[in-house]
């Protein structure tokens, strides 16, 4: 029974992990007023019938601070890439040359700041809902392991470790959301 609380305690852990690292990469794709690659890894783009990732089919890095340039390998995928560039609504415009693609990203204005905040604090409110639903998950495990037969004083050990399991990936989260919220709001 003891083996598999502990493996109750890895999948939780687990499944925590797992929300904090969907947060950190749903919080890359938020700009803070710099050019970043990631902002458009998502992107998906039209080749030969399939839709493939953006990197698989051109050349993406940062010109500057508030420029991204895409580098088809073929030219004709430009206009497949500046389409897929409008589907995604950026809220930029892409600037084709013939050669290149250009994404040049406007300052940021207080109320995009803000909004962008909103948007970074739902994701960590979301990653907290992921985490307690695996907090809820092992608690309704080792409750149904007691039932069975599993020590009662032993169960609320193991409670109170998920409870405090539970409150450090809480702390995680809040870290990662302040530090988020410093970089979009740093002018």
């Amino acid at each position: 029974m003891q083996e598999e609380i502990d493996l109750l305690f890895e999948i939780t852990k687990e499944a925590m992990v797992h929300s904090l690292e969907h947060l950190n990469h749903e919080l890359a794709k938020i700009r803070a007023g710099k050019a970043s690659t990631s902002m458009i890894d998502e992107l998906r783009v039209e080749y030969y019938g399939n839709p493939s990732p953006i990197n698989q089919v051109a050349t993406v890095a940062t010109a500057d601070a508030r420029t991204i340039t895409i580098q088809p390998w073929e030219k004709s995928m430009l206009g497949p890439i500046e389409k897929s560039i409008f589907e995604a609504n950026l809220g930029i415009t892409p600037m084709n040359d013939g050669q290149l693609i250009r994404l040049t990203l406007p300052p940021m204005t207080e109320e995009r700041r803000k909004d962008l905040v909103k948007n970074a604090k739902k994701l960590g409110e979301d990653a907290k809902v992921g985490i307690r639903s695996a907090r809820h998950k092992a608690m309704d495990t080792i409750k149904k392991a007691v039932k069975d037969g599993y020590p009662e004083d032993a169960g609320k050990r193991s409670e109170a470790r998920v409870e405090e399991m539970t409150q450090a990936y809480y702390k995680k989260v809040d870290v990662m959301m302040e530090a988020k919220e410093k970089d979009i709001m740093t002018v």
